[in-house]
């Protein structure tokens, strides 16, 4: 006769909505946010440093697909030169896009943790006023707190967009 504990057993399956509350929890702290972060604040000044190199014959392309696998771990097959020129001068003002949302979303996060430190005297007409602790309760929550959780979403989103950029103009 069989029993209950002579049956194998199942490791539990976790809740999805425990998984997916813990990624967004952890996904500031994470390496690949960080990655995308740097490669949203570096693909501008390389951009616009590669418009006159790739005139004067540098293999911008190459740089710019480096770029591409390096802080975003995608390879983008082609040749050394193949579409340096068309990339950056298309690319341009999506990366002038992507580093101002960037550097404005990850600003708000010390700037509204840190909002005792720039709000004036009066107080009683901010966000979350009339008290100074509702006002600083309400900057670090929503503006401090919120926009650290949004913001690996945001970057994560704008760099899908530079790298489909990327694929289909320098490959």
């Amino acid at each position: 006769m069989t029993t209950t504990r002579d049956l194998p057993t199942r490791p539990p399956t976790p809740d999805p909505t425990s998984v997916h509350a813990w990624n967004l929890v952890r996904a500031p702290f994470t390496a690949t946010t960080w990655r995308r972060t740097a490669y949203a604040l570096l693909a501008l000044p390389l951009g616009l440093a590669c418009i006159p190199l790739t005139l004067l014959g540098a293999p911008t392309a190459r740089w710019q697909r480096g770029l591409v696998h390096r802080f975003l771990d995608t390879e983008i097959p082609g040749t050394a030169r193949a579409g340096g020129l068309p990339h950056t001068l298309l690319a341009t003002p999506l990366n002038l896009l992507t580093a101002f949302i960037t550097l404005y979303g990850w600003a708000i996060v010390p700037m509204n943790l840190g909002w005792p430190l720039r709000a004036g005297d009066d107080y009683a007409g901010a966000w979350g006023g009339p008290t100074f602790a509702g006002a600083w309760a309400f900057h670090a929550v929503l503006g401090g707190i919120g926009f650290l959780l949004l913001m690996p979403w945001v970057v994560r989103g704008l760099t899908a967009v530079q790298v489909r950029v990327a694929r289909s103009l320098l490959s």
